[in-house]
């Protein structure tokens, strides 16, 4: 009995420690830029360069779908942001051709630094783009088209197990049926076999990110139009994942982006509400959540909960080496925000 009880103690004590539910505080809360030189932006994504600072990026332009939307970077250097620098567009021969889509930067161990991206008319038409910089981003390389099939990372980050193995969560649409998938490379990159993920489950997904659990155990949360976050689990490094299944979290059809913690924990940035009669309801609530398994989840902080005809999504979320925890998000399609959790 003493045994039992100290098991239950001492289960609950870690539980609160791991949980820090009191230590989570922001810290900031700031707009990326000014008087930036385009209408609309969308889908923002960070990384850690080297000495602490921070790269964002995101897509901007007239309107999400116009010819003239490009991919635009910025950095934090001493806690200000530079000015957005467009650093991908996708003009042919000078002339604009097609918009670009969900920017997605991923740094390997190594210190390559990747920028996937999609071009294309529409998400259902799409195809997937990269560069890479061996100078943190001061130059990139030309922009290479993947493989007929590899779309890249469709949202959110790779991860990069101990082995090297890079895995990038994917995801495709067409007018029959959303599907998630992983796209792994065992040559930094160089080449991609694509994993399916449930392919004839009844829940549609996409926009999948990734969880790093103990004993080659991985998590994926997806995006879906069942009004859940939808998951999926790995025993084996991602080669092989099970059914897909609704967490507790809700989803309005909206992009999250979650993260494994150093501690051990996992934090997910979510809209948490269910799918509106209008596309962008819902969205203007985003909440951060934490847990010690993946699978129960407890809201810790509200970022947004305002005027509902606003938008708030998109989140992209890092943990720096400092512990600091980093979140993105849409602004209301006018700016992108910068959040620290400390």
């Amino acid at each position: 009995m003493i045994r039992s009880f100290l098991t239950v103690f001492i289960l609950t004590i870690s539980t609160a420690i791991a949980f820090g539910q009191q230590s989570w505080k922001k810290t900031t809360d700031e707009l990326i830029f000014n008087n930036p030189p385009f209408d609309q932006c969308h889908a923002s994504t960070l990384v850690e360069l080297d000495g602490g600072r921070l790269m964002a990026a995101w897509f901007g332009g007239n309107h999400e779908g116009s010819k003239d939307v490009r991919i635009w970077m910025s950095i934090n250097e001493r806690g200000k942001w530079t000015s957005p620098v467009a650093i991908a567009d996708g003009k042919v021969n000078g002339e604009w051709a097609s918009p670009l889509w969900n920017p997605v930067l991923f740094k390997t161990k190594k210190g390559k630094l990747f920028l996937f991206y999609k071009e294309g008319p529409s998400p259902r038409e799409w195809w997937g783009m990269m560069k890479t910089s061996d100078d943190n981003g001061k130059t990139w390389s030309a922009k290479t088209r993947l493989p007929d099939g590899v779309l890249g990372p469709i949202k959110n980050k790779p991860i990069e197990l101990a082995d090297g193995t890079i895995l990038s969560p994917s995801s495709t649409e067409t007018n029959d049926k959303w599907s998630a998938h992983i796209e792994r490379s065992v040559d930094g990159g160089k080449t991609w076999t694509i994993i399916p993920v449930d392919p004839e489950s009844k829940f549609e997904v996409i926009q999948p990110s990734i969880l790093l659990h103990k004993n080659k155990k991985l998590q994926i949360l997806c995006r879906s139009k069942q009004g859940a976050v939808v998951e999926s689990w790995s025993e084996d490094n991602g080669k092989t994942w099970s059914a897909l299944s609704a967490t507790s979290l809700l989803n309005p059809n909206s992009g999250t982006d979650a993260q494994t913690l150093k501690n051990g924990t996992f934090m997910i940035v979510y809209n948490p509400t269910v799918p509106g009669k209008e596309w962008f309801n819902g969205r203007f609530k985003l909440n951060v959540a934490l847990s010690v398994d993946g699978k129960k989840w407890n809201d810790i902080l509200i970022l947004e909960d305002g005027d509902t005809k606003k938008e708030f999504s998109y989140p992209s979320i890092i943990q720096s080496k400092d512990g600091k925890v980093h979140i993105t998000y849409t602004f209301d399609r006018k700016n992108i925000k910068h959040i620290v959790l400390e």
